[in-house]
């Protein structure tokens, strides 16, 4: 269901155009949102540690948005207000949703997969609020992080994001299972987290590979642009204790533009050792990520998972993530900080569209087992050759047409699958 043009508040999060695929619009569910504070004691803080010294250690503290599944009053569906720093820290934009704001658990159907979402450097946890909205929508429990030293009014060395952006996944994962279990959170009994799944955006999804067992090259373990005292190695493939430290509760990873293939972070031999199915979306045109050298070649190298490619042609590194550039940059006189969100090619609402169908799809099927949503993802690999053959209202022998999208609708996309076993 689309969004109103008329009186609409400008910056909704909510916009499902008119030839978005089938699956990108909201669910039957309603949807409450609650910021929380998720404090991890005693991680090392590597910007105060001195390199030959011992470790300085602090409490680093995660601020999250939460969506959740909800029971929302007759009159309370006007939708949500954000106030989100934007990529210029000088202007906040006010973003427009469904959801209401700490409203009722919805906790009639049990429990609900989590869904942990980890934007890029920089970013902040709204860049991809759309999909926490809409996936609360659809029966899943929605958090996204802000990762300190990495946010647009927070940023710090790169150092700090190389060490922290992995174990701040699954930190969030630790707390939110403990959420769960305390009668005294509004989350009590409403989360499944042995069934998680990880959306991670560049730097995001940097972490997200490594969560999933692509442990660090040696050269990237021993980087300068790394923490010092060695403490890049706990994520590295040589290290014996490294896979122990995975979370095996995460059950499915959809990787957006990860950052690292290109940067030399990963070996194939590394990347070989991933076995959680994983979900690639790219733009052929990532300068930043890179994609032949980048984002194809962690799909290529994942060769002991089940994965898709999604690949977003003649898009860049925005391809799918961010939300529409906010109209409070659009009014400023300067435009800084446009850029940070938008692409030269596709429009952001129908990026996200798109990007909302395949992650409905992909999680339907790995977290809650939904077999049927195979029809969606196991297509004619490149949607400008696939065949749009309907006479009145019969699909002919011919058609192999993308199931969910309309006619001329798949041009522009490509859609890759791999098997476990299967080199690209």
């Amino acid at each position: 269901m689309g969004v109103a043009a008329e009186n609409t508040p400008m910056n909704r999060i909510d916009i499902i155009r008119p030839d978005a695929p089938a699956l990108a619009g909201y669910g039957d569910l309603q949807i409450g949102v609650r910021t929380l504070e998720l404090v991890d004691a005693g991680r090392v803080d590597v910007l105060k540690t001195k390199a030959g010294e011992q470790n300085t250690l602090y409490d680093r503290t995660l601020t999250v948005e939460v969506w959740y599944p909800a029971l929302v009053a007759s009159g309370a569906l006007g939708g949500g207000r954000y106030q989100a720093i934007t990529r210029n820290p000088a202007i906040t934009a006010e973003l427009f949703g469904r959801a209401a704001r700490n409203a009722q658990p919805n906790k009639a159907q049990g429990k609900f997969p989590l869904i942990v979402i980890s934007h890029g450097y920089p970013g902040n946890r709204y860049l991809l609020s759309h999909l926490g909205e809409n996936l609360a929508s659809k029966g899943f429990v929605v958090v996204s992080i802000d990762h300190p030293d990495s946010t647009y009014d927070d940023l710090k060395a790169f150092s700090s994001t190389l060490y922290n952006r992995p174990l701040d996944q699954r930190f969030a994962i630790d707390k939110i299972a403990e959420l769960s279990a305390s009668e005294a959170s509004f989350l009590f009994a409403m989360v499944d987290a042995n069934n998680t799944g990880l959306i991670g955006y560049s730097m995001g999804g940097y972490g997200l590979i490594n969560n999933l067992g692509g442990g660090l090259s040696p050269t990237a373990a021993e980087s300068p642009m790394g923490p010092p005292n060695g403490l890049l190695r706990m994520h590295a493939a040589a290290n014996p204790e490294y896979r122990g430290n995975l979370d095996s509760r995460i059950k499915a990873g959809f990787a957006v533009a990860p950052w690292g293939m290109l940067q030399g972070v990963w070996r194939k031999q590394d990347l070989a050792a991933i076995r959680t199915p994983t979900f690639y979306l790219a733009g052929d045109h990532d300068t930043v990520s890179g994609y032949q050298k980048g984002v194809r070649a962690i799909y290529d190298a994942a060769l002991n998972s089940e994965r898709y490619l999604l690949t977003y042609k003649n898009a860049g590194h925005n391809a799918g993530a961010p939300i529409p550039v906010p109209q409070e940059i659009l009014d400023s006189a300067s435009g800084l900080g446009a850029d940070h969100y938008i692409d030269p090619v596709w429009d952001n609402v129908r990026m996200n569209n798109v990007m909302a169908h395949f992650v409905t799809a992909y999680f339907n099927l790995n977290l809650k087992g939904d077999t049927a949503m195979l029809e969606y993802l196991n297509v004619y690999p490149d949607g400008a050759g696939a065949k749009y053959a309907v006479k009145n209202g019969q699909t002919e022998k011919t058609h192999n047409y993308w199931p969910g999208f309309d006619e001329g609708t798949a041009v522009g996309l490509k859609l890759e699958r791999l098997g476990h076993g299967e080199r690209g």
